[in-house]
């Protein structure tokens, strides 16, 4: 979004209450190619990054150290018209061409790359998911003032992605499941809403916890968070829906959101201009003290390995990955090493089992097939 305009102040109709997020540090000024940062994702111990509308159709890698862009990868099959948000799953990174300030488009789309493409080459083709809103009738242009733009997008489960809409007239936010596979869907908005009391600009779901965290602002420019959890299948809203002020920030134009592991995320924000208010970009970083899903093993279920079938490189995706062991189907140790990449080029044509050691002393293991 370019240009900030203030809303009028919202009446609250949904449950406030303070949850536990501590350790809020702006860690540094975004570099000036992403003063107009909207989307982020943590992927490969990188951070990934986008800008929005009328930019390049490219994704930037960030360093959270130093703060430069250390890779670029263009996906040379699309167009930036308003890129809001990205996601990921296992084996796919999911951008969201969602932005819609005036309420007027038809070409709404996300773009999903492979995840073995991503990081083998510069220049990526996407595959395409068109969608529209079934309940959207009337396309007049309202410029700031429309219920159907979104800048907010998670993977949810194996199927489905789940869009968050950033409406501008109440602050209510409606969510939409949309299939991961290429097509053109109407979509229809999931059962329960938020009153959310802001404008809603990014959202990540924390498999750890089982817990959405959605990002915005108020009507002043203060940085919000909510936090769903406890939900019905995929009704995000159904659950407990807890609001959070970030009041240590100040005026910020924050626009995304990520987790990295069970209590740690990075929020960015966009460089804005709007007298007297001003501010750079930023990423900047908080905790929370959430309790990890009792009934399965956090680290289990963001374990994952691909392509599966390959044929000459693996790739390793692990919060706490700590060694990797490959076995064949007479349990005989055929690999053993320390990082994520794994060369099995040399490795005969069959199936493995692939043990992924974590720092904890547990252990994952996934079957492979080597083509």
């Amino acid at each position: 979004m370019k240009k900030i305009i203030l809303i009028s102040a919202f009446v609250l109709g949904t449950f406030h209450a303070i949850a536990q997020i501590t350790n809020i540090q702006e860690k540094f000024d975004l570099p000036a190619s992403l003063e107009e940062s909207s989307g982020i994702i943590f992927f490969n111990d990188k951070l990934i990054t986008h800008n929005d509308s009328g930019n390049a159709n490219t994704l930037h890698e960030l360093d959270t150290i130093s703060g430069t862009v250390t890779r670029m990868v263009t996906v040379t099959n699309a167009t930036n018209i308003d890129w809001e948000d990205i996601t990921h799953d296992e084996t796919s990174i999911y951008i969201g061409d969602i932005g819609n300030n005036s309420g007027d488009r038809t070409d709404l789309k996300i773009y999903k790359i492979g995840k073995n493409d991503y990081l083998n080459a510069i220049n990526v083709t996407a595959e395409i998911i068109h969608f529209n809103y079934l309940d959207q009738i009337d396309f007049t242009p309202h410029p700031n003032a429309t219920k159907w733009d979104a800048e907010a997008l998670i993977s949810f489960d194996e199927d489905d992605l789940i869009l968050f809409t950033k409406n501008w007239i109440d602050g209510v936010t409606k969510a939409y499941a949309i299939p991961k596979s290429t097509g053109s869907y109407t979509v229809q908005p999931l059962a329960t809403t938020l009153d959310s009391g802001g404008l809603i600009t990014g959202a990540t779901y924390n498999p750890f916890s089982g817990k959405v965290y959605l990002i915005g602002y108020n009507s002043i420019l203060q940085p919000l968070v909510w936090v769903s959890q406890i939900f019905t299948n995929n009704d995000i809203f159904s659950g407990t829906n807890i609001q959070t002020l970030l009041t240590s920030l100040g005026f910020e134009q924050v626009e995304a959101i990520t987790y990295i592991e069970a209590n740690r995320y990075f929020v960015i924000s966009e460089s804005f201009s709007f007298a007297p208010l001003s501010s750079n970009g930023k990423l900047i970083s908080f905790t929370t003290n959430d309790n990890v899903l009792s009934h399965t093993n956090p680290d289990m279920a963001t374990n994952s390995l691909y392509p599966n079938p390959a044929q000459d490189v693996i790739f390793i995706e692990s919060s706490h990955f700590s060694s990797v062991e490959i076995y064949d189907t007479k349990s005989r140790l055929v690999y053993k090493g320390h990082a994520k990449t794994v060369n099995i080029s040399k490795l005969s044509k069959g199936f493995y089992l692939v043990k992924i050691n974590l720092k904890d002393g547990t252990y994952d293991v996934k079957k492979i097939v080597k083509d």
